[in-house]
Protein backbone atom coordinates (compact mmCIF):
# COMPACT_ATOMS: atom_id res chain seq x y z
CA UNK A 1 0.00 0.00 0.00
CA UNK A 2 2.51 2.69 0.60
CA UNK A 3 4.47 1.69 -2.46
CA UNK A 4 1.24 2.63 -4.51
CA UNK A 5 0.71 5.59 -2.62
CA UNK A 6 4.15 6.55 -3.04
CA UNK A 7 3.81 5.96 -6.93
CA UNK A 8 0.24 7.65 -6.83
CA UNK A 9 1.73 10.81 -5.43
CA UNK A 10 5.10 10.80 -7.83
CA UNK A 11 2.42 10.47 -10.44
CA UNK A 12 0.19 13.56 -9.19
CA UNK A 13 3.80 15.63 -8.95
CA UNK A 14 4.87 14.79 -12.25
CA UNK A 15 1.58 15.61 -13.74
CA UNK A 16 1.63 19.41 -12.21
CA UNK A 17 5.27 20.26 -13.18
CA UNK A 18 4.65 18.62 -16.84
CA UNK A 19 1.08 20.10 -17.65
CA UNK A 20 1.91 23.80 -17.74
CA UNK A 21 4.95 23.14 -19.95
CA UNK A 22 2.43 20.51 -22.39
CA UNK A 23 -0.06 23.99 -22.43
CA UNK A 24 2.83 26.03 -23.29
CA UNK A 25 4.06 23.90 -26.07
CA UNK A 26 0.78 24.22 -27.56
CA UNK A 27 -0.11 27.64 -27.54
CA UNK A 28 3.21 29.69 -27.66
CA UNK A 29 5.51 31.76 -25.19
CA UNK A 30 3.62 35.36 -24.85
CA UNK A 31 5.39 38.58 -26.23
CA UNK A 32 5.40 40.33 -23.16
CA UNK A 33 4.37 40.29 -19.90
CA UNK A 34 0.97 42.37 -18.68
CA UNK A 35 1.85 45.44 -16.54
CA UNK A 36 -0.82 45.92 -13.97
CA UNK A 37 1.53 49.10 -12.60
CA UNK A 38 2.97 52.20 -14.14
CA UNK A 39 6.71 51.85 -14.24
CA UNK A 40 7.77 54.40 -15.89
CA UNK A 41 10.00 55.40 -12.92
CA UNK A 42 11.92 52.76 -13.25
CA UNK A 43 12.82 52.32 -17.28
CA UNK A 44 10.62 55.16 -19.58
CA UNK A 45 9.68 51.84 -21.98
CA UNK A 46 7.84 50.44 -19.00
CA UNK A 47 4.39 51.49 -20.42
CA UNK A 48 1.62 49.20 -20.46
CA UNK A 49 1.60 49.49 -24.50
CA UNK A 50 2.88 46.43 -25.82
CA UNK A 51 4.74 47.97 -28.70
CA UNK A 52 7.98 48.58 -26.64
CA UNK A 53 10.91 46.65 -27.38
CA UNK A 54 11.22 42.95 -26.24
CA UNK A 55 14.35 43.48 -24.77
CA UNK A 56 14.16 46.97 -22.83
CA UNK A 57 10.94 45.14 -21.39
CA UNK A 58 12.24 42.59 -19.14
CA UNK A 59 13.23 44.62 -16.28
CA UNK A 60 9.39 45.47 -16.32
CA UNK A 61 8.26 42.12 -16.39
CA UNK A 62 10.73 41.68 -13.33
CA UNK A 63 9.41 44.05 -11.35
CA UNK A 64 5.74 43.31 -12.56
CA UNK A 65 6.15 39.66 -11.02
CA UNK A 66 7.93 40.63 -7.92
CA UNK A 67 5.24 43.47 -7.14
CA UNK A 68 2.56 40.49 -8.01
CA UNK A 69 4.60 37.95 -5.23
CA UNK A 70 4.90 40.44 -2.38
CA UNK A 71 1.04 41.21 -3.21
CA UNK A 72 0.16 37.76 -2.62
CA UNK A 73 2.49 37.22 0.36
CA UNK A 74 1.10 40.15 2.08
CA UNK A 75 -2.42 39.00 1.58
CA UNK A 76 -1.60 35.97 2.60
CA UNK A 77 0.36 36.79 6.21
CA UNK A 78 -2.53 39.03 6.91
CA UNK A 79 -5.39 36.49 6.77
CA UNK A 80 -2.68 34.85 9.19
CA UNK A 81 -2.12 37.29 11.35
CA UNK A 82 -5.66 37.98 11.77
CA UNK A 83 -6.54 34.03 12.19
CA UNK A 84 -3.67 33.84 14.46
CA UNK A 85 -5.01 37.05 16.48
CA UNK A 86 -8.77 35.49 17.11
CA UNK A 87 -7.39 32.28 18.26
CA UNK A 88 -5.24 34.42 20.88
CA UNK A 89 -7.92 36.20 22.10
CA UNK A 90 -10.31 33.26 22.23
CA UNK A 91 -7.25 30.88 23.96
CA UNK A 92 -7.32 34.12 26.43
CA UNK A 93 -10.90 34.60 26.82
CA UNK A 94 -11.36 30.62 27.35
CA UNK A 95 -8.30 30.35 29.97
CA UNK A 96 -10.01 31.21 32.64
CA UNK A 97 -7.19 31.87 35.14
CA UNK A 98 -4.74 28.62 33.75
CA UNK A 99 -1.05 30.43 33.36
CA UNK A 100 -0.26 28.19 30.20
CA UNK A 101 -3.35 29.03 28.31
CA UNK A 102 -2.94 33.18 28.93
CA UNK A 103 0.99 32.21 28.02
CA UNK A 104 -0.16 30.64 24.93
CA UNK A 105 -3.02 33.30 24.30
CA UNK A 106 -0.64 36.23 24.38
CA UNK A 107 2.03 33.80 22.08
CA UNK A 108 -0.74 33.62 19.49
CA UNK A 109 -1.51 37.32 19.15
CA UNK A 110 2.39 38.13 19.57
CA UNK A 111 3.07 35.78 16.27
CA UNK A 112 0.89 37.53 14.63
CA UNK A 113 2.37 41.39 15.52
CA UNK A 114 5.52 39.42 13.94
CA UNK A 115 3.50 38.31 10.78
CA UNK A 116 2.48 41.40 10.71
CA UNK A 117 5.73 42.88 10.49
CA UNK A 118 7.14 40.33 7.97
CA UNK A 119 4.01 41.16 6.02
CA UNK A 120 4.85 44.74 5.93
CA UNK A 121 8.63 44.01 5.28
CA UNK A 122 7.38 41.44 2.00
CA UNK A 123 5.97 44.92 0.55
CA UNK A 124 9.19 46.70 1.21
CA UNK A 125 11.11 44.16 -1.02
CA UNK A 126 10.70 45.94 -4.36
CA UNK A 127 11.57 49.02 -3.33
CA UNK A 128 15.12 47.65 -1.85
CA UNK A 129 15.55 45.57 -4.93
CA UNK A 130 15.26 49.29 -7.02
CA UNK A 131 17.45 50.57 -5.40
CA UNK A 132 19.68 47.80 -5.51
CA UNK A 133 19.40 47.69 -9.16
CA UNK A 134 20.05 51.17 -9.01
CA UNK A 135 16.90 51.37 -11.45
CA UNK A 136 14.54 54.04 -9.59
Amino acid sequence: MKKVLTTLILINLLAVFLLPSLTLAQTGVPETCKLKRDFTNVDPACTKDSSVNIERYGICCLFNTLYNITDWIFLILVALAGLFVIIGAMTLMTAAGDPTKVASGRNYILYAMVGLLVAFLAKAVPSIVRMIMGAG
